[in-house]
């Protein structure tokens, strides 16, 4: 599927021109990590494979593994029905979490 294909099937403007995406590992199914897209954040992943998001704090781009060599490869890309939420499995390498966790939904409580 095209890049313009995929982007006409996300329903930006429902979050101000943000998505949340949620990140799973493609084996495990775990999810990893939630993250914030707009559509350039998405085309950027989809050109380049890896995956790209919108910092609502910084107000910028970032690549999932830049600064920590910890990238995610992206295996797929699925849209909910209502098209405003991203679900993206990954091959990830290393952990997905800041704090070296591999997911970001360590903490349970059970």
């Amino acid at each position: 599927m095209r890049v313009e294909d995929i982007v006409k099937l996300v329903d930006f403007n429902k979050g101000d021109g943000l998505v949340p995406a949620i990140v799973q590992d493609y084996e495990t199914k775990e999810v990893l990590m939630l993250a914030y897209m707009n559509e350039e954040s998405l085309t950027k992943t989809v050109e380049t494979g890896k995956t790209w998001f919108w910092s609502r704090s910084r107000k910028s781009f970032w690549n999932k593994g830049e600064t920590s060599g910890h990238y995610q490869y992206v295996k797929d890309i699925s849209v909910d029905c209502d098209g405003d939420t991203l679900l993206i499995t990954v091959e990830q390498i290393g952990a997905a979490c800041h704090t070296g966790n591999k997911t970001c939904f360590y903490r349970s409580f059970k």
